[in-house]
Formats: C-alpha cells, structure tokens, sequence
C-alpha cells in the first residue's frame, strides 16, 4: 500500500495572529506524523526555517523542492515533495514553471499572480519494483492563470507513459475547467472514486471560516488507472482555536491495480 498526504501548511511569514506559523507548527507536524505518510506533498513551504523545521521533523524523508522565483522575497516560497526512502528509491526529478515557458525558472505566464512550480520524482517501490512518478504543485489564484496552469501540467502528464500521483492546491474547485482537464480517462480523484459518494471534500477553511465563500474544495489527490483507492480522509484536527492551517491535509491510502 502507498499513503499519500497533501498539504498546504500556508507560509511562515503569514500576518494569522494566534494561528502563526510559530504557534501552529508543532500540530501541523503531528498530523504528518499521524498519518505518516509515504509520499507528501506540500504546498506554501518557505525554504528558510519553516522548510528546515519540516526536514528536520521528518528525517527518515527525502525532501525535494525548488523556489518558485520571481519577483520579491516571496521567491522562496516552494511545493516541495518528500517520499520515505525506506519505501521508495529515488530514480529521477526534476521541477517545471507552469508558463508559456516551462524550462526557464520563475516566469510567469498568463497573468499569475505569482511564479508557480511543478516538482516531481521518479521512484521505484522497494517492496514491489514497480515505477512510478509522483509530482506535487501549487496553482496560482488569478482565473485566467488556473485554467492555463492545468492546461500546461495536463500536456506534461500526457507525456509520462507510467503509473502517477499527483497532489497538489489547485485554487480551482471540482466544478472547474480545470478539474475537467485534469481528470477523465486515465487520471481520477482519489476522493471521487473511493466511498461515501457525495461526502464533504472541503479543505480550505480559512482558520474555521464557515461561509460558503470562504471555504472551497481546492486540494486534490489524483491518481491513474495503475492505482486503486482503499481509503481517503480530510484531517479536520485541531486544538481548540488552533489550527494546523487554513487548509485541512488530505490524505489517501492506495494500492497497486492486480
């Protein structure tokens, strides 16, 4: 089996007051923990003492990120994956921008608000050889930056040829254009094709907002054919007013196709 968690753990420097990175920190690591986690993606991870405090939280993880760039000191920001290596080795990685040009680091396409990164990972399963990649991202928020974003990562995706789970936010709820892009014939939703149908599959919160507008069902686990789901879970753990983050982590149990 492969358990698979995504979470957004929202930036270190974010103005949240009693919910401050520095307050929150401990808590967000044991959900990690809790459910410990396989492969993990992580969104809004800053590469300075937040992504230190996460490496070292979780020695036996390989940790691999690339800063976003772009302009300001937000080109620290990363969505870094980490896979355990006693259950995975690591075959291959590499990082693209989700832009009009892929290779170049940190640019920007389509009126995103920010640089936004694509990181993945060619791992072989230690147990059963098999191959796999697994890639994690994070989509900016403008509209017309979105759709383009699912665009450039569904034209990647079509190329991979091998079994592959993607995490991620994707700042675009399931009624989008850009979930239609990023699921169908050979990818599918985690959450989508594992029981109780209909179940409630919100994730951003805003520190326990409950307006409608505030909360979105934005963080995705998708899968291809070569998986099967066993179980899915959005981890609503918190400590009284305090939470891991404005993003509930989510998280899937999988298993390889007989």
């Amino acid at each position: 089996m492969i358990k698979v968690m995504s979470f957004n753990i929202r930036y270190g420097l974010a103005p949240d007051g009693e919910n401050h990175w520095h307050h929150r920190k401990q808590l967000a690591l044991a959900r990690i923990r809790a459910f410990d986690p396989d492969l993990l993606g992580l969104q809004e991870c800053r590469d300075d003492e937040q992504a230190e405090f996460v490496r070292q939280g979780l020695p036996g993880h390989h940790f691999y990120g690339i800063h976003r760039g772009g302009p300001g000191d937000t080109a620290l920001e990363m969505a870094p994956l980490l896979f355990r290596q006693s259950s995975f080795s690591l075959l291959d990685s590499g990082c693209f921008w989700l832009s009009e040009t892929p290779e170049v680091a940190g640019s920007m396409s389509w009126d995103s608000a920010y640089a936004r990164t694509v990181s993945w990972a060619k791992l072989a399963c230690r147990t059963t050889g098999r191959v796999l990649t697994y890639a994690n991202t994070h989509f900016d928020y403008e509209p017309s930056a979105v759709v383009n974003h699912a665009r450039c990562l569904r034209h990647w995706l079509d190329q991979i040829g091998m079994p592959l789970i993607l995490t991620g936010d994707f700042n675009a709820d399931k009624d989008s254009e850009s979930y239609q892009l990023l699921t169908g014939s050979t990818m599918g939703d985690a959450f989508r094709l594992s029981p109780p149908a209909g179940a409630d599959e919100i994730t951003y919160h805003a520190y326990g907002q409950e307006e409608d507008e505030e909360r979105a069902a934005i963080d995705w686990i998708l899968i291809s054919d070569h998986f099967r789901v066993i179980t899915t879970q959005i981890d609503r753990t918190r400590a009284g007013h305090l939470f891991p983050s404005d993003h509930y982590p989510i998280t899937a149990v999988l298993d390889w196709q007989k």
